[in-house]
């Protein structure tokens, strides 16, 4: 006999963990809180300084280091709760699966929603980006690039100018080259995101070693000039960029040892991340003024245009551009690697199909559900300009943070005798703080995203109603082992 509705909606999944393997149901424990870290990296440094400087630059002004500040505040108060519920509860859906375990199935549903929003814009808007610096390393390297019409999207930017473009086809080819190495195996992706992320951050440390020969003080005047409304806007669009974090908790299932590994992974990644951003930001504003990230060159590979500027040669510039396109290819591998496990844990709780459960026997990765989401992202990628897509990741990002703050609290309360290898410092301040971060970067936000945002969920909400409810798999378990999550000592 079916709950009703009510009760449904607010029903938590048990925490309880499997004694015996689930044959095509289990992902391979592979991964190291190395190659985790790196993870959290490569999903983080490249989209909030390749491109998004450009873009957060003219709305804050000089301050945004402030807004990188305020961002990289409130993903660190963000790391500390991951951390906690990552050591707690090490499994993989990330957010949605910690709030099905704390909150019920409804919160736990329009996470989802938020999630899948999240990792699935989020690839295409850096595809979209790495496009850009493709084709200034091509010009570069080899004097021609790939024709505007096949390398920009027909839909106007939000300056409502006609584009000319046809298909922004570099992205879509990102996104299937990057389907084809997470079909080999998350062990092989792991090494190769690796290898690109070092390379990155070297790339990263020579353009701030390059731009600051170039300080200008007085590019620092008027340092306030746009006033807290812009730096609160500029703080929202650049904080999708700490994507990252989330992407290390999505790996829950798939590393050795994860009640250690996971917040070591999650607060060395932040460290790193957020170090790196605040240099580079700082580098580049010593180097150009602000309205220079306004131009047109500062909007299409900015940062290697600038060191084409301060050095007076195209060598460095071609060596930053080259960087990029490795970096972006590591954040588009990531964030693509990110929603396949969220619908992987979806699909086991019987929220989506179950063929979106299904693990290749030989590379022990969910191929369905990895060829499913590069369609649809190469689809959103190859047709949709950036313009569109920054905030609408941010608020997606921004909501999974304040609700994992909430679930820290909440499982404080409902299971104060779990086994917590980290424990958040300055509980309960800690997630209060971090809730009160992310509504105030939300504040700063479009009406035109909020109402993206509140569509999808309702598109989200009603699919659950419809199919959701009907097959979820706590409608018809006989055992807790068939709703438990897989154990990390099985190897």
């Amino acid at each position: 006999m079916s709950l009703p509705l009510s009760e449904q909606l607010r029903r938590r999944k048990p925490i309880v963990f499997r004694q015996h393997h689930h044959e095509g149901e289990e992902l391979a424990r592979n991964l190291t809180t190395f190659q985790l870290m790196m993870f959290g990296v490569g999903a983080t440094v490249g989209t909030g300084i390749f491109f998004v400087l450009s873009e957060s630059v003219p709305e804050a002004g000089p301050a945004v280091i402030v807004s990188f500040m305020i961002a990289g505040l409130a993903a660190g108060l963000s790391a500390l709760c991951y951390a906690e519920l990552a050591s707690a509860v090490p499994v993989s859906g990330s957010t949605y699966s910690y709030a099905y375990h704390s909150m019920g199935e409804f919160v736990a549903i329009i996470i989802a929603g938020c999630v899948l929003l999240e990792y699935g814009v989020a690839t295409a808007a850096v595809a979209v980006g790495w496009s850009g610096y493709f084709n200034q390393l091509l010009d570069s390297v080899f004097g021609f690039q790939i024709p505007h019409a096949l390398s920009t999207s027909f839909i106007p930017g939000d300056d409502g100018v006609a584009t000319g473009g046809i298909i922004n086809l570099p992205a879509v080819v990102l996104v299937f080259l990057c389907m084809l190495l997470l079909l080999r195996g998350a062990t092989e992706s792991a090494r190769i995101n690796a290898i690109m992320v070092i390379i990155k951050l070297a790339v990263l440390v020579l353009f701030v070693v390059i731009a600051i020969t170039a300080f200008n003080g007085d590019h620092f005047n008027n340092f306030f000039g746009s006033g807290v409304g812009g730096v609160t806007a500029a703080a929202g669009t650049i904080f999708f960029s700490f994507i990252g974090l989330d992407a290390v908790a999505t790996a829950g299932e798939e590393v050795k040892d994860p009640q250690r590994a996971l917040p070591r992974a999650i607060i060395g990644a932040l460290i790193i991340v957020t170090t790196v951003y605040m240099l580079v930001a700082f580098a580049g504003l010593a180097a150009k003024d602000a309205g220079w990230f306004e131009t047109e060159e500062a909007q299409n590979a900015g940062l290697a245009q600038l060191l084409n500027e301060v050095t007076g040669s195209t060598i460095w510039g071609t060596v930053l551009s080259a960087g990029a396109v490795i970096s972006i290819f590591s954040v588009t591998l990531v964030t693509l690697y990110g929603q396949t496990r969220i619908l992987f844990a979806i699909g086991r709780d019987g929220m989506i199909p179950k063929r979106f459960t299904e693990v290749d026997p030989k590379t022990m990765t969910p191929a369905f559900s990895t060829i499913v989401v590069s369609i649809v992202v190469a689809l959103i990628g190859g047709f949709i300009p950036s313009d569109y897509l920054w905030n609408i990741v941010s608020i997606g990002t921004l909501v999974a943070f304040s609700v994992v703050a909430l679930g820290v609290i909440v499982l404080r309360r409902t299971h104060p005798d779990l086994e917590r290898p980290f424990h958040i410092p300055g509980y309960p301040v800690t997630p209060i703080l971090t809730i009160l971060a992310c509504v105030y970067i939300m504040s700063g936000l479009g009406l035109m995203t909020w109402t993206v945002f509140l569509i999808w969920i309702a598109i989200v909400i009603a699919f659950y109603l419809l199919y959701g409810r009907r097959h979820a798999t706590l409608n018809h378990y006989k055992s807790l082992e068939e709703i438990a999550e897989p154990r990390w000592d099985e190897d």
